[in-house]
């Protein structure tokens, strides 16, 4: 049984900073956001019936899922894996997964939230495989070679900054590395990562606490970072004073 380590005091009041603002990692705006909630009902389901379908071994309909949901799980497993070597293989790996336990969904959540689950899943698996087997350093460019990725300075910026936070990420523990890619780059609620993950879900904010915090300081280490973590520490060092004032105020 998972021991629960109660968070400081402000937990509540810790910015929901997307890295995805701050690096430029492409989360949908408010406003689509708001345009996804009008059809989320009919979408739901639609999805339920093809759900149904594909449960009852029509091969139609189980196309149809791997056709809407394939870029959600290829995005997740990159975010989570840091890199696309692979990436083909493991969306592979998570749709034979769903084929052959989607049997055993009953609906007692969302099905994109199964799914999550079941991609999680397979990434941590593949990520665990990957560091029984050696790694190989790339061989360095020569010097009289010419550098065919020159961008212009504002887009090589950007990848230097991308870099360095796929770095800082995977040096998080799984645990937390897990839920804030869910949370803080996927943009899903608390609620939906615990039964993602299976933890209660103070277990889920407290992961996000601690890894919010552990990412700050691995950002200081990072020269394209460390401007960032800075803004980012000033930023939630304000909502938790906001927050624990609050607090008192309110009590009494």
């Amino acid at each position: 049984m998972e021991l629960v380590h109660s968070a400081p005091s402000g937990l509540t009041a810790v910015p929901a900073q997307r890295a995805q603002d701050t690096l430029s990692l492409g989360h949908p705006s408010s406003g689509r956001a708001t345009a996804t909630a009008r059809s989320t009902a009919v979408r739901s389901a639609e999805v339920d019936e093809i759900v149904e379908r594909a449960q009852k071994g029509d091969r139609g309909a189980f196309r149809e899922l791997f056709r809407r949901h394939r870029a959600d799980v290829a995005r997740l497993a990159y975010r989570m894996l840091g890199n696309a070597t692979d990436l083909e293989d493991i969306v592979q790996e998570v749709f034979l997964q769903v084929h052959r336990s989607l049997g055993d969904f009953r609906g007692q959540s969302k099905f994109s939230t199964w799914l999550h689950r079941v991609t999680v899943n397979v990434v941590l698996m593949s990520r665990r495989a990957a560091r029984s087997r050696p790694v190989f350093a790339p061989e360095a460019l020569s010097d009289n070679e010419p550098d065919c990725g020159v961008r212009p300075d504002d887009e090589a910026a950007r990848g230097r900054r991308l870099e360095a936070f796929r770095r800082v990420l995977d040096r998080l523990p799984e645990k937390k590395r897990t839920v804030f890619v869910l949370h803080e780059i996927e943009g899903l609620a608390p609620a939906d990562i615990s039964q993602i993950v299976d933890a209660p879900v103070l277990t889920v904010r407290t992961r996000l606490f601690y890894a919010r915090r552990e990412i700050c300081e691995l950002m200081r280490e990072e020269p394209a970072l460390r401007h960032l973590a800075e803004e980012m520490t000033q930023k939630s060092d304000e909502l938790t004073k906001k927050g624990n004032s609050e607090d008192e105020g309110g009590a009494r």
